[in-house]
């Protein structure tokens, strides 16, 4: 029986061989299912990695085992492998996906990850300033089920659009069979994303954009009018109330982590807690 924040028996079979692959030689390691739980206590309670209860072990055993999943990808092949059985199991939607972004807030000890940036993490640490303080931007696809399908950090003050393609781009659905899947048919986002270059982008890979128009004037344009699905933009809701599920979970609601790889993989984590919630054919 699973304890609160632990993940239980049937979602430790489907990721174990990941996470736990065997060992050959060395030292003993600690379970690394009781590391994995540790780390879901500190994403879901927001509490400092010295305040982790005793049941977990060591906090610096733990913290050293979430930089090192962090930064070997272990955390990306989770989320990979649960979009294959969700794929498997007919229970994400492959002809419409939502696109949109969120601001988080982030305190003022996440401003001290100093300016050399590294291997892999931006300068800004993906941080900007605007009217709220400090913020970091989390721009995410999801598809019409609620499931997280891939998501890009970027400075608060940066504009929607210009993450658009750079968002769809990291997408990498896996597929028991043949090439992992890159686009739907359907594509929906607010005004922020009102664009005749994106929706440009669209029509190359023939995606159907159904994006809100701003009121502005427009240049007329040769050829029919493009027409608004008033009835799938509604259904634009599902990634709203994905964000507000994610935002449920403490260590994203507010951004702690200097470096935005750290929080780039709480966001991951977030997302696997999403996909370990779904009611899979198989589950006993």
């Amino acid at each position: 029986m699973a304890g609160r924040y632990e993940i239980t028996d049937y979602g430790w079979s489907l990721i174990e061989d990941i996470v736990s692959p065997p060992q050959v030689m060395g030292r003993p390691r600690r379970d690394d299912r009781q590391m994995l739980n540790g780390i879901f206590w500190i994403l879901c309670s927001g509490a400092k990695w010295r305040d982790l209860p005793e049941r977990y072990g060591p906090w610096k055993t733990v913290y050293q085992r979430f930089r090192q999943w962090r930064d070997d990808g272990t955390f990306d092949a989770l989320l990979s492998r649960l979009h294959l059985e969700l794929r498997e199991d007919g229970l994400m939607n492959l002809d419409t996906w939502m696109i949109d972004s969120t601001a988080i807030r982030a305190t003022r000890a996440a401003s001290g990850g100093g300016k050399k940036g590294g291997s892999g993490e931006p300068v800004d640490h993906a941080l900007g300033r605007s009217r709220g303080g400090l913020t970091t931007k989390l721009h995410m696809v999801c598809d019409r089920n609620g499931y997280p399908l891939s998501f890009v950090l970027s400075p608060g003050h940066h504009a929607d659009s210009s993450y658009f393609i750079p968002t769809m781009e990291t997408i990498r659905l896996p597929s028991p069979q043949g090439r992992p899947r890159k686009r739907c048919q359907h594509i929906v986002a607010d005004k922020g994303y009102d664009s005749d270059a994106l929706r440009r982008y669209c029509d190359r890979y023939r995606m159907r954009p159904t994006i809100a128009y701003r009121r502005m004037h427009r240049k007329p344009r040769p050829g029919l009018p493009r027409i608004f699905d008033k009835v799938k933009y509604r259904q634009r809701n599902v990634i709203e109330r994905c964000f507000g599920w994610l935002k449920e979970i403490r260590r994203l609601c507010t951004r702690y982590d200097k470096l935005a790889s750290s929080f780039r993989a709480m966001v991951c984590l977030a997302c696997i807690v999403r996909c370990l919630r779904a009611d899979f054919s198989d589950k006993a």
